[in-house]
């Protein structure tokens, strides 16, 4: 199954609707997104994609932008 950065995309918007998650790389770095957001968001990925994000995976790295958070989906999903 190959999620599309608009399938993440449309997942974040359901969490926080107003940001721009095509452009922005820095949604952990200038805290777009809080710790809360980030549980809605691996809650919302098991839900939506049945992919489930283990603890070492919850980094800024991988949620600082849509593009890291579908290339971590699909990475998880394909491991799967």
């Amino acid at each position: 199954m190959d999620i599309t950065l608009d399938d993440v995309i449309e997942m974040l918007e359901d969490i926080q609707e107003d940001v721009d998650y095509r452009s922005c790389t820095t949604l952990i770095d200038d805290h777009v997104l809080d710790s809360f957001d980030i549980l809605a968001i691996v809650s919302a990925a098991d839900d939506e994609f049945d992919v489930t994000i283990p603890a070492k995976d919850i980094v800024p790295g991988n949620f600082n932008s849509a593009q890291a958070l579908c290339a971590l989906i699909n990475r998880l999903a394909d491991e799967d």
